[in-house]
C-alpha cells in the first residue's frame, strides 16, 4: 500500500541514541538502530508500508484512507501523545523512548478516556532498509523478529498472531484500561533483553527531560518554541560520544521528485558547532564539553586532513551508496546513506569550530590543555590553505570557487584565535595573526564585494548571490549599518526571496547544472531565512524581523518542528526532518530579538531627546567594527 503523508506529520520519539519518526496517523515509519547511522528496521517513510513500519490505532483507522490523531508532546518532553475520538470512544497512544540503561526501547502505551475503543497493532520490522523479511518466532513466550545480526523483541500483554510476516494484536480498551507495547533491540546472538516496565520508563522519562529542559536560560515571549527546538536539538545529540547528528534521517528530498536526497545522520562540523553555539546561548554548558571530548578524539591526532562531517563516533569513512531497492520518499530517488562530501574542502568550518571554543570560553566552560593544541594547529592549517578555492558551506559538487562566505569564515577563526590569546588563554603570534587577519579582511572587500550592484557576491568575480552572506554581520566581519552589509540585505531581499519572505540559499537552474553542480530546484532553506531575521534586526529594522521570525513561526508543523526547507507555492516542509540547522536558527533568532528588543526599550526609557537608539549606531550586538 502506498504511503505518502507529508514531512511535517511526523513527530520525532529518541532517547538521544537513535530516533523515531510516528506519523499522526499512528505508524512509525523510520526507526533505526542501535544508532542513529544503523540500518533502518522500519523505512516506509522512504518507500511504502511494506517497507517496514508500526501502526498503532483504532480498528477503525485503518479502514479509513487517513485517519489522523490529534497530538503534543507532553511538557517540555519528547514524550509524543496522539489521541483520537472514534464512534465508540476516545482513546490516546503515548509513545516514547526512554533514555537508554541498557537495550533501545520503543514504548507505546494505549490508553482508554472514554467509551469502548476497539484497536489494532501492526507490527512489520524490515531490516536492511526494508529488503530483509525477519524470522519471526516466540523464545519463552515473548515475541522476536530476527534478520542476520539484528533481533527485535515486542513485549505485549495484547494477544497476538502473526500474518504475512507481521505481527498483527486487536484489543479493545475503555476508561481505566491500558496495553503497553515495547519493542527492544538486542544482538541476535546475545541474551535477551530484560522486559521493561512501560510505567517506570515513561516515569524516568518525563523526569530526565524536565530537569533538561529546565536549565533553559531564556525566559522571553518564544520560550515555547525555543525549549521545542532546543529539545529536538538534544535528542539529536549522540549521548555516548557527543557527536550531534544534522538531521535523524536520510534522502528525505529537497524537491518532490528530484535527486537532492542525501544522508544527514552525522556530525558536520558546521552544523555541530552552531548547534552547540545555539545551546551555549541558551545556558547549556555540558553538551559543549563532550562535544569538545568528540571533536578531539575525531580531529586532534589528523587535523592537516580535517574532514568538514565525520560519523557520530568520530569515524572518518563515510562511503555514499545508493539504495536500489528504495523508491524514495514519494517517488524521490536516489537514496542515499553515507555522504561523499566528507572528502570536500570548505574553509568556512575552521572557523565555526574556532568561534565555538571561542564562544565556550566565553560562556565559563573550562580550555584545556589538548584543545589548546589542537586549536593551534588548526590555525596554522588555516593559514596555508585559506586562498584555495573551496567547495563552500552548501557543498557543491562543482567546481571549486573562492567563496566570500568560506573567506569570511577563514577571518572569524583568525579574529577568536586573536581575542583568545588576548585574554591570555591561548599562546600564539600575535603579530602574525592580527597581518593574517588584515589580509584576509582586505582581499574579501577587494574581491568579494560588486561595486556596481552594492552587494557582496557568492564568490569572486561572480554575479550570483548567496544566503550565507547574510552572516557578515553577525559574526562581526562589518558593522550590520556599513553601506555593503545593508545593500547585500537589499539584494537578496530582491534576488532569493520569496513575496512572503522565506530565504532561498542560492539561485538553482532548474534542468540545467547550477554552480552547485545539480540539476533541479529545492525549496526555501530555513536556517537562511532565520539569518535575514538576524541581518534585519541587526540593521535595525526590528519590526520586519519579528514580523518574518512570527512567520517562520507559523511554518512549524502542529509539534513545532522544522524541516530543512519549505516550498512557498506547495505550502509544504521539505528536506530531512528535522533539522539541526533549522532549529538552531530558531533559537539564535528568538534570543537576539530577545536582546536586541530589551536594548531598545532600555534605550527609550534612557535617552535624552535627539539621541541615536543603540541600533541605529555602528556595530550593535556585532562582535567587531573592523571595515
Amino acid at each position: 500500500m502506498k504511503h505518502t503523508p507529508l514531512i511535517e506529520q511526523y513527530g520525532l520519539i529518541g532517547d538521544m541514541q537513535t530516533s523515531a519518526h510516528v506519523c499522526d496517523d499512528g505508524s512509525i515509519d523510520w526507526l533505526c538502530l542501535p544508532r542513529f547511522d544503523s540500518d533502518a528496521v522500519f523505512t516506509a517513510m522512504l518507500g511504502e508500508r511494506g517497507h517496514g513500519s508500526w501502526r498503532l490505532a483504532p480498528a477503525t483507522a485503518f479502514e479509513a484512507e487517513h485517519a489522523a490523531a490529534t497530538r503534543h508532546y507532553v511538557g517540555d518532553s519528547a514524550v509524543l501523545r496522539s489521541v483520537w475520538t472514534t464512534p465508540t470512544g476516545t482513546v490516546q497512544v503515548t509513545d516514547f523512548m526512554p533514555p537508554r540503561d541498557g537495550a533501545p526501547r520503543v514504548i507505546r502505551i494505549v490508553e482508554g478516556v472514554s467509551g469502548e475503543v476497539p484497536m489494532r497493532s501492526l507490527w512489520r520490522p524490515r531490516m536492511g532498509y526494508g529488503r530483509i523479511s525477519p524470522w519471526i518466532h516466540t523464545v519463552d513466550g515473548r515475541t522476536v523478529a530476527e534478520a542476520g545480526s539484528d533481533a527485535l523483541w515486542l513485549d505485549t500483554t495484547a494477544e497476538s498472531e502473526v500474518e504475512d510476516n507481521a505481527v498483527v494484536c486487536t484489543f479493545t480498551v475503555g476508561p481505566g484500561r491500558s496495553v503497553a507495547f515495547a519493542l527492544s533491540w538486542a544482538p541476535s546472538h546475545g541474551a535477551p533483553p530484560r522486559i521493561p516496565n512501560p510505567e517506570a520508563a515513561l516515569a524516568a522519562t518525563y523526569s530526565f527531560w524536565g530537569d533538561w529542559a529546565g536549565q533553559c536560560t531564556y525566559a522571553g515571549p518564544y520560550r515555547e518554541a525555543v525549549v521545542r527546538s532546543l529539545v529536538t536539538l538534544k535528542a539529536m545529540i549522540y549521548e555516548p560520544t557527543g557527536g550531534i547528528v544534522a538531521a535523524p534521517t536520510t534522502s528525505l528530498p529537497e524537491e518532490i521528485g528530484g535527486a537532492r536526497n542525501w544522508d544527514y545522520r552525522a556530525t558536520w562540523l558546521r552544523d555541530a558547532s552552531t548547534t552547540l553555539a545555539a545551546l551555549l546561548d541558551a545556558g547549556y554548558r555540558e553538551e559543549a564539553a563532550e562535544w569538545r571530548r568528540w571533536l578531539l578524539r575525531a580531529v586532534a591526532g589528523d587535523p592537516e586532513n580535517l574532514q568538514i562531517l565525520y560519523g557520530i563516533g568520530g569515524e572518518r569513512d563515510l562511503p555514499e551508496r545508493v539504495l536500489g531497492w528504495l523508491p524514495g520518499y514519494e517517488g524521490s530517488a536516489p537514496v542515499r546513506v553515507g555522504n561523499g562530501a566528507a572528502t570536500q574542502l570548505q574553509l568556512d568550518v575552521f572557523g565555526e569550530v574556532i568561534e565555538t571554543f571561542y564562544l565556550a570560553h566565553q560562556a565559563g566552560v573550562a580550555r584545556c590543555a589538548d584543545t589548546a593544541v589542537l586549536h593551534q594547529r588548526l590555525v596554522r592549517q588555516l593559514a596555508a590553505c585559506w586562498q584555495e578555492p573551496d567547495e563552500g558551506i552548501w557543498e557543491v559538487r562543482g567546481p571549486r570557487r573562492h567563496f566570500v562566505h568560506s573567506k569570511v569564515m577563514a577571518w572569524v577563526a583568525v579574529d577568536r584565535t586573536i581575542r583568545l590569546a588576548e585574554e591570555g588563554v591561548l599562546d600564539v603570534d600575535l603579530f602574525e595573526l592580527m597581518e593574517l587577519r588584515e589580509a584576509i579582511h582586505r582581499e574579501v572587500c577587494e574581491k568579494g564585494f560588486d561595486q556596481g550592484r552594492g552587494t557582496f557576491t557568492q564568490s569572486y568575480g561572480s554575479a550570483g548571490l548567496d544566503a550565507a552572506l547574510l552572516l557578515i554581520p553577525r559574526v562581526g566581519f562589518l558593522p550590520p549599518d556599513d553601506p555593503r552589509v545593508t545593500g547585500t540585505i537589499d539584494a537578496i531581499q530582491r534576488e532569493l526571496t520569496s513575496p512572503d519572505g522565506l530565504v532561498w540559499r542560492y539561485a538553482t537552474d532548474g534542468d540545467r547544472a547550477g554552480v552547485d553542480g545539480l540539476v533541479g530546484d529545492e525549496g526555501a532553506f530555513v536556517l537562511c531565512t532565520f539569518w535575514m531575521v538576524d541581518a534585519l534586526a541587526l540593521a535595525g529594522r526590528l519590526e520586519q524581523a519579528e514580523r518574518l521570525f512570527e512567520y517562520v513561526l507559523s511554518l512549524r508543523s502542529d509539534l513545532g518542528l522544522l524541516a530543512e526547507e519549505y516550498h512557498p507555492k506547495a505550502g509544504r516542509q521539505l528536506g530531512n526532518f528535522p533539522q539541526a540547522f533549522s532549529h538552531l536558527g530558531l533559537v539564535q533568532s528568538a534570543l537576539l530579538l530577545d536582546r536586541l528588543l530589551a536594548e531598545r526599550g532600555s534605550e527609550a526609557r534612557a535617552l535624552p531627546p535627539g539621541a541615536v537608539p543603540v541600533q541605529q549606531r555602528p556595530a550593535a550586538l556585532a562582535l567587531s567594527s573592523r571595515i
